[in-house]
């Protein structure tokens, strides 16, 4: 859809030439035209403060520029007024006749309303989640895999070519460590004396991984003979079937969030396919490795960072560093994405430099790597914290809390703020069926304006042709504007990476709708009432789909009845 700013920055870049070429105003150069909603809105619909910014090159006081561009504006069906304010603002004021006309571009849009073209079908990648494999996804991979799934379908909704990508942590040493603990889960299940490695994953699942693989066993006593008499094949043998388990489980644990991958991108494969040394040899010919301390270093410190780091251990094995560097040449070099979007834990917070050095050290413009981080998410109880501890076993999985509340109160709640700030997430507060629950009142406006519908079908109202020059009142058009806003998120929030902004707007659009729905009866009975109500049941449609593309954009469902 055509934004409306950018219809009224050509107004004024109209203006502009026409207002030089009469002689207004000297030559401009390049305009830099910037087009905002004001806090105030007794200031217009829109403001901008190209005036100021043409102040110093055009030599004349930015009211007077101000007062010259408004005065040359082409006239436009789209703007009832527009006027001058100081220091050298410019505000706009949309025409009533345009906002009204904009219902029915909604309805005959759809849900392709809430759409802008401006990535042209860059193909852009967005990798989230990415938490290793040996153990349960917590709530904190929850708010990662909420964000980077909003964020690939706001970056789909502006025009992007969007692929949706897991990285498997299958090689290093936490995998190392996860076999040696499922090794000794087993043989303990099988009466043996065996201790859990210092460094293993001790939480209950380990216990219950190994059960399982034992119950599923087609043969259960060569399997505890092989544990017994052949440890380091059994370790092996069931360390990749663990893992294929609990890669299983995670997709699942996804899924039920309503996350789905489009691809799993082996770790392990930038070794098989022979990537990570062909990253290594680039690097070193590129003169970014150095041999120190019987290690291998990459020398971010030629490339502006403060420190150097090490990429293969004094033993041979390579740092995750090393093998994230090969995976990144993958992305850009090898399936030539234009961007690549990372959504990585707070933990991560300081690879991000060095990652960027890397990138550029491989001849990539870092510019085309985005690294965003998701703080962390402290899980209450009425108030209370719920403890989280993967290590020890007292766990709380992300299975559990969507079980417990609810996939879209699970998505909406993480998706509430951005992702550098901290959050508390209360699973009681997210299960209440009131309108203090902001799930509940935006789900509700959807279910209600869905029952204003039916009702209006039942009585067998054809609101298709419903005038909407009548739709007149202040709630209305101020229903309209707001509506108005989704195309304009879409394209600031594809901008800034920034998902959160949905559920902000959601609240935003369904109060909107409620104001409306309590200043203006929609469904009369009353003798001449017909047209109000065809057109406001208009209205009630167009608002009903954009609610509905704002919910699915966020990855909750638009509920017809609650």
């Amino acid at each position: 859809m055509e934004l409306i700013k950018d219809r009224l920055a050509q107004s004024l870049r109209e203006a502009a030439e026409a207002a030089v070429k009469s002689g207004a105003l000297p030559e401009l150069g390049v305009l830099e035209i910037v087009i905002e909603r004001p806090q105030n809105a007794g200031h217009g619909d829109f403001a901008t403060n190209m005036a100021m910014r043409l102040a110093r090159s055009a030599r004349m006081a930015p009211l007077e520029i101000a007062k010259r561009l408004v005065a040359h504006m082409p006239k436009s069906a789209a703007i009832e007024a527009a006027s001058v304010a100081l220091p050298g603002f410019i505000n706009i004021t949309l025409s009533k006749p345009w906002l009204q006309e904009q219902v029915n571009l909604i309805n005959g849009l759809g849900e392709s309303f809430a759409t802008v073209a401006k990535g042209n079908g860059e193909r852009v990648q967005v990798e989230f989640v990415s938490a290793n494999p040996t153990g349960p996804v917590h709530v904190g991979h929850g708010r990662g895999a909420v964000l980077g799934d909003a964020l690939a379908s706001v970056l789909q909704a502006a025009g992007y070519t969007v692929q949706r990508e897991y990285y498997i942590n299958d090689a290093g040493n936490q995998m190392q460590n996860f076999y040696k603990s499922l090794y000794a889960r087993t043989a303990q299940a099988f009466g043996m004396d065996v201790k859990m490695p210092d460094d293993g994953y001790m939480g209950r699942y380990m216990v219950d991984l190994a059960e399982e693989i034992i119950a599923e066993a087609k043969d259960k006593k060569a399997l505890e003979q092989q544990v017994r008499e052949k440890p380091e094949e059994a370790q092996k043998e069931l360390g990749a079937g663990g893992l294929k388990k609990m890669l299983a489980q995670i997709r699942e644990d996804c899924e039920a969030l309503g996350v789905r991958f489009d691809e799993w991108f082996s770790e392990a494969s930038l070794f098989a396919k022979g990537q990570y040394a062909k990253v290594l040899d680039a690097l070193r010919d590129s003169g970014y490795l150095a041999q120190r301390e019987g290690a291998t270093w990459f020398t971010s410190t030629s490339l502006g960072e403060d420190k150097d780091n090490v990429i293969i251990r004094s033993n041979g094995t390579p740092t995750y560093f090393a093998t994230d560097i090969a995976y990144h040449y993958n992305k850009f070099a090898e399936r030539g994405f234009d961007r690549v979007i990372d959504l990585w834990g707070a933990d991560h917070q300081g690879h991000v430099p060095r990652m960027k050095a890397a990138v550029s050290a491989l001849g990539i413009d870092p510019a085309r790597l985005s690294i965003l981080t998701s703080q962390l998410v402290t899980l209450k109880r009425g108030g209370e914290v719920v403890r989280i501890s993967k290590r020890t076993g007292d766990i709380i999985t992300l299975r559990e809390v969507v079980d417990e509340v609810g996939k879209d109160a699970v998505r909406f709640f993480l998706l509430s703020r951005s992702a550098d700030s901290q959050m508390d997430f209360d699973l009681e507060a997210a299960k209440t069926q009131s309108q203090e629950n902001p799930v509940y009142y935006v789900q509700y406006a959807h279910a209600r304006i869905a029952g204003i519908l039916r009702l209006g079908a039942e009585k067998g109202i054809d609101y298709s042709k419903g005038d909407v020059a009548l739709l007149k009142d202040e709630a209305e058009l101020a229903l309209i504007r707001k509506m108005l806003e989704l195309p304009e998120l879409i394209e600031k929030m594809a901008a800034l990476m920034e998902p959160h902004h949905l559920a902000h707007y959601a609240q935003d659009l369904a109060t909107a709708f409620h104001w409306f729905y309590k200043q203006c009866r929609v469904v009369s009975s009353e003798p001449g009432d017909e047209a109000i109500t065809a057109a406001r049941l208009k209205i009630v449609a167009s608002a009903k789909v954009a609610l509905a593309a704002t919910l699915h954009l966020m990855g909750m469902t638009a509920p017809e009845k609650m």
